[in-house]
């Protein structure tokens, strides 16, 4: 092809620039010329290409099969043409010639030829990223951001680019412009494009052809980070045993110490909270909760709740499940805005996390409180309110006074008429009358020496240590 003198020095210069390995090189130009010379002349002639180093060209040779009557020109020369050629020549030898009109394989032939050679070097050049970055999957790099792609981010490592999806990005930082520096956790590093192609037919890649993806929003990031700021942590004396994250609002780290004289809560906080603070900053405000880890979930619970205080936990080991009862003014602090505090706890234990007030949990010790929410349509907030209005059974519920109902539930008429009707239904067959009053007032004594009870209890053990950043 035209050029070929200068072949040698653009391999070395390719070679250099990109890393490539030279014999993938070369087996990818002689591939591509391969390819242009059958195009030009046909599939049928046996065509073979090599590299010769010494004059920094590709030769081409088309070998030949010595018979007595040539039937097929391409594959078959004539004894006569071939004593012609060599001398020594006999039959069923194979001759070859050189190509020597390869600088005129054609504009298409030629444009084949380039594109196997790109194919081959992109290949290539994917190999190399891959065997240098394999063993930096699972760590925190630093790049600069290039450009923004549909909501997605290209970052440039230094070698290579990698992509930042935009579920990677947390949602309150889509801030970065480009030239901005940028961490971030390298998630995974896929091989070659083979493997793409098969992550894409079984519906496991979302990411295009993307060969090093990143996140800033998993789990590990937060991880990683801790590992880079606390030393204990990098030692191994003090463990993350559990991570939950709000990416960009909260979260919450639990950790143990496996000796007795370190304390995890404080080794993680740092001197004046410098540690936890270095780590809020790179993820630009962040909220994070330092929690002490334990294998007791009602001690493990209380501590993932905090700031909240807690007066009771009971615990279902078949079905994994917490109740949590915490005083009454501590009730939004224990759930958070919009769930968050209870969501990031439930997602630290893995168990189900069902909090009460205190309020709340003693009503649903009295039976006539239990009654009320046996009738259909009435939940724990309507049964709050009927209770709080002085309708203490269900019994009761069907006997009040319609009007008064209706500004208790604030509700139409008819649909009153309705709960009282179901009301009825469930109250009939269990408390009557003077039944249920009885039951009512010895439900309410009940219920007040359960309150003193509790109230002289000691609270439930708290959390040594809860970092927050601003």
């Amino acid at each position: 092809m035209a050029g070929m003198e200068n072949l040698r020095r653009i391999v070395d210069q390719i070679c250099r620039d990109k890393g490539i390995d030279r014999d993938l090189l070369i087996d990818a130009i002689e591939e591509a010329v391969r390819s242009a010379v059958k195009k030009k002349y046909g599939g049928q002639r046996d065509i073979e290409v090599q590299y010769n180093d010494e004059l920094g060209e590709v030769e081409v040779f088309q070998y030949r099969t010595v018979v007595e009557k040539v039937v097929n020109e391409a594959r078959e020369i004539s004894l006569e043409e071939a004593r012609r050629r060599d001398p020594e020549a006999g039959l069923d030898d194979d001759i070859g010639e050189r190509l020597t009109d390869i600088s005129e394989l054609g504009r298409i032939a030629a444009q084949s030829a380039k594109q196997v050679i790109i194919h081959r070097m992109r290949e290539a050049e994917r190999e190399v990223v891959y065997e240098m970055y394999r063993d930096r999957e699972g760590t925190v790099v630093n790049g600069i951001v290039q450009r923004l792609e549909r909501g997605d981010m290209i970052v440039n490592l230094g070698r290579t680019d990698a992509l930042l999806p935009r579920d990677g990005q947390i949602l309150k930082q889509r801030t970065y412009k480009q030239g901005d520096r940028i961490r971030a956790y390298l998630q995974q590093v896929r091989r070659s494009r083979s493997e793409l192609a098969e992550e894409e037919a079984q519906g496991r890649s979302r990411y295009r052809d993307a060969q090093l993806i990143l996140s800033r929003t998993c789990n590990e990031f937060l991880v990683k980070l801790f590992e880079l700021e606390v030393p204990e942590i990098a030692e191994g004396t003090v463990r993350i045993m559990g991570v939950s994250r709000d990416p960009g609002f909260r979260a919450k780290i639990a950790v143990s110490s496996l000796e007795s004289d370190v304390d995890p809560v404080g080794a993680c906080v740092g001197l004046k909270g410098s540690r936890v603070q270095n780590v809020v900053q790179e993820l630009q405000g962040e909220r994070i909760d330092i929690v002490p880890w334990s294998p007791d979930p009602v001690k493990y619970v209380c501590n993932a709740l905090a700031p909240a205080q807690v007066n009771m936990v009971e615990v279902d080991d078949e079905h994994k499940t917490l109740l949590v009862v915490v005083p009454d003014d501590q009730l939004s602090l224990a759930i958070g805005r919009q769930g968050q505090n209870v969501r990031l706890a439930y997602r630290l234990l893995g168990w189900r996390i069902d909090v009460k007030s205190q309020q709340r949990y003693t009503n649903l010790e009295n039976p006539g409180y239990r009654s009320l929410l046996l009738v259909q349509g009435i939940d724990e907030n309507l049964a709050d309110r009927l209770f709080a209005g002085g309708i203490l059974t269900a019994a009761m519920l069907a006997e009040s006074d319609t009007n008064e109902l209706v500004r208790l539930l604030k509700a139409d008429e008819a649909v009153v008429r309705v709960v009282q009707e179901r009301a009825r239904e469930v109250a009939s067959p269990v408390l009557s009358g003077a039944e249920a009053a009885e039951s009512a007032a010895s439900g309410a004594e009940t219920l007040a020496g359960q309150t003193e009870v509790e109230n002289d209890r000691p609270d439930a053990e708290q959390s040594g240590s809860a970092a927050t950043g601003a």
